[in-house]
């Protein structure tokens, strides 16, 4: 029985994987020393970091403003909550 992609009981050519060709961990970092690949390790570095968009001061101090507000409201949350469960907890405990 056939189909458009080809028959049940053989498997299309694109599936069967070659096995001539051997696979070789490490690709073509596997021929370099360790202080080779570490030096490309930090040029990788280098070359990320200058495409991150880094925030302007204005904006880096609204950022650290809302997140210390944040910060404080959450304190301000948990101080309430564990001081209502631990007087309920007197309460209940005596």
């Amino acid at each position: 029985m056939t189909d458009a992609v080809g028959s049940i009981d053989m498997p299309d050519a694109q599936d069967e994987a070659p096995e001539s060709k051997k696979t070789r961990k490490g690709g073509k970092r596997g021929k370099k020393g360790p202080l080779k690949r570490l030096a490309l390790f930090y040029r990788e570095i280098v070359a990320e970091l200058r495409k991150v968009v880094w925030p302007s001061r204005n904006q880096l101090t609204t950022y650290t403003t809302v997140v210390i507000i944040f910060v404080v409201i959450m304190i301000g949350l948990v101080t309430v909550i564990d001081y209502g469960l631990s007087n309920a907890a007197k309460y209940v405990f005596g």
